[in-house]
């Protein structure tokens, strides 16, 4: 797949003043400024992130209606229900505020929607199973920001509501007695990207606050709240930063016995970051609502006994291997659909229907096409309960939820965001829905979008590369959106003649660069390369960097994005 290579414009004045207070590489100088960083003193809180720069939670919006309402709620003995979404940041989120309270009330229960019988968010089922259970106060998690008509229900059932949500509100908000939520217009709280389980960290921060519970208490959920950080993409800055940094450190230190377990069934033996819980722990817990019920996942969180815990953690990862499995064998049959279909070929989009394909898994179907195979806005449908049903994915730069919302006529429901989105339909609506979405992305999208775009940070030399280089470049963990892997670009690369093809598709690399010293690389799935890396003329790559053990032997490599002829 031809991709465009864009490198960041540099600040020279600001580099060189930061570089003449730290004294450091110049290059990382540029990385930090690149990432906002320019004086002494916020480089410093960006390396050593601490707990007491957290914000108060109390200057949250509804702070204190929620705190009087939980503490009204313990008074009265009245049951409460913590309700969370079904991803990882809904599971997470719920598993710290019920684990909290329970150690200061008993008469707590927990839900979770189920993804296929009610979908996202509040459910009529769930607040009727408050009713029924005689629930009096509900605490939503990760969810209830957009629940006007069934919080009114709730509220005409003599049920109460406090919602802590991170997603966009609308204007008209739900008829709650507290919303904990920063982005709501007049919210004082400085920082406004918190995951949900970070509003669910908040709210018993500042309920630990008010009945005199040390804070260590409150500190023992960070590995959760990381964990919900690096797997709910939100920005890996400020608050996150901090929360994500002593989170990934107790996940690594002293994890509870629920992400323990699953770090044992992953098989992991090396010291774990974001990437880890983003690419091993997340998939796992997503598992569990994708193919089953995600209350096992809540279960896994709130075990303490580590073999009780093993024992959830066990589901999850068969969730998961039956998860990979379907959507491997779904990815397979959508790639062929596309290949025996000439007129798919000239398309910008793509919209695929079978009624067979598991509805958990079409997200990730359409992220894997766009990813690996067919670079373009993708949605994949699939039936369910006699409507159609499914989810979209776009391209960088390209609004999909606009898109769909130009198709409303012929949509039951919809939802999403720039990037993603989900919606329902009539079968017999899929085809003209095919055709006006193709119309649409056709007539507005920019030719450039459907060339995937590598973001580069910096040109760099062989001869930067240094242990001491990446041992500061290293402590940019934890990393995630706002901060992500520094990639690179050295020009006029030359093959030193040991590179070579390892298991017919990975291209394993030992190259130079005019006066440098050879350093070796490993390109996944890039066997195609070796022509142009053998022909021994100079060419560009594109990488990251990372180490490399061998032997009990520790060296950099450069992990390779992608490479070309130099011009």
């Amino acid at each position: 797949m031809q991709k465009r290579w864009t490198v960041k414009k540099y600040q020279p004045i600001p580099e060189q003043q930061l570089q003449a207070a730290l004294r450091i590489h110049p290059l990382l100088c540029r990385l930090l400024v690149q990432r906002g960083i320019k004086k002494y003193d916020e480089a410093k809180h960006f390396f050593r992130p601490t707990l007491e720069d957290l914000h108060d939670p109390w200057i949250m919006k509804d702070m204190d209606k929620a705190i009087s309402r939980i503490e009204e709620a313990f008074f009265r003995h009245e049951k409460i229900l913590i309700y969370g979404d079904y991803d990882v940041d809904g599971t997470t989120a719920v598993a710290t505020v019920y684990s909290f309270l329970e150690t200061i009330y008993p008469n707590l229960e927990f839900y979770i929607p189920h993804r296929y019988r009610e979908g996202y968010g509040i459910s009529l089922q769930g607040i009727e199973h408050a009713r029924d259970n005689d629930v009096s106060l509900i605490i939503a998690l990760d969810c209830g920001i957009k629940s006007t008509d069934h919080i009114a229900t709730a509220k005409s059932w003599g049920i109460d509501f406090i919602v802590c949500d991170h997603h966009l509100p609308d204007p008209i908000l739900p008829n709650a007695v507290a919303i904990l939520n920063p982005k709501q217009q007049d919210c004082p709280y400085p920082y406004k990207e918190l995951s949900g389980c970070g509003i669910g960290f908040k709210l018993i921060s500042a309920l630990a606050q008010k009945k005199g519970i040390p804070m260590k208490e409150v500190y023992q959920y960070l590995d959760l709240v990381a964990t919900s950080i690096a797997a709910d993409i939100v920005p890996m800055t400020g608050e996150n930063r901090i929360l994500a940094y002593h989170g990934v450190k107790q996940v690594n230190e002293t994890p509870s016995s629920g992400i323990k377990a699953l770090i044992q069934l992953s098989g992991l033996k090396e010291k774990l970051t974001t990437s880890n819980l983003v690419f091993v722990i997340a998939p796992r817990v997503n598992a569990a609502g994708r193919m089953d019920d995600a209350r096992k996942a809540v279960n896994l969180f709130i075990e303490k006994d580590y073999d009780k815990a093993y024992t959830f953690a066990e589901m999850l990862h068969a969730d998961n291997f039956d998860r990979k499995e379907i959507d491997m064998t779904i990815t397979q049959e959508a790639v062929s659909i596309i290949q025996n279909d000439i007129l798919q070929h000239t398309r910008k989009s793509t919209v695929l229907f079978q009624p067979h394909w598991h509805k958990g898994v079409v997200g990730i179907v359409a992220s894997r096409l766009i990813d690996k195979y067919f670079y373009r806005p993708t949605i994949i449908l699939t039936q369910s309960n006699g409507q159609v049903a499914g989810s979209a994915r776009s391209v960088t730069g390209f609004n999909v939820y606009e898109a769909i919302h130009q198709c409303k006529d012929l949509l039951e429901n919809y939802g999403g965001h720039f990037y993603a989105a989900g919606m329902t339909m009539k079968p017999e609506n899929v085809e003209a829905f095919q055709e006006r979405f193709e119309s649409i992305v056709a007539a507005t999208i920019d030719p450039d979008l459907l060339i995937p775009e590598i973001v580069i940070d910096s040109e760099i030399t062989f001869n930067d590369i240094t242990p001491s280089f990446y041992n500061i470049m290293r402590q940019f963990e934890p990393l995630g959106p706002e901060n992500l892997r520094p990639l690179f670009i050295a020009k006029n690369v030359t093959d030193t003649g040991y590179s070579k093809i390892v298991k017919e598709e990975h291209l394993k690399l030992s190259i130079k660069q005019r006066n440098s010293h050879s350093i070796s690389g490993i390109g996944f799935f890039m066997a195609d390369k070796f022509e142009l890396v053998n022909s021994k003329k100079p060419f560009d790559m594109v990488f990251t960097l990372e180490e490399n053990e061998w032997n009990g032997n520790t060296t950099l490599q450069l992990k390779v994005i992608d490479i070309r002829a130099s011009a």
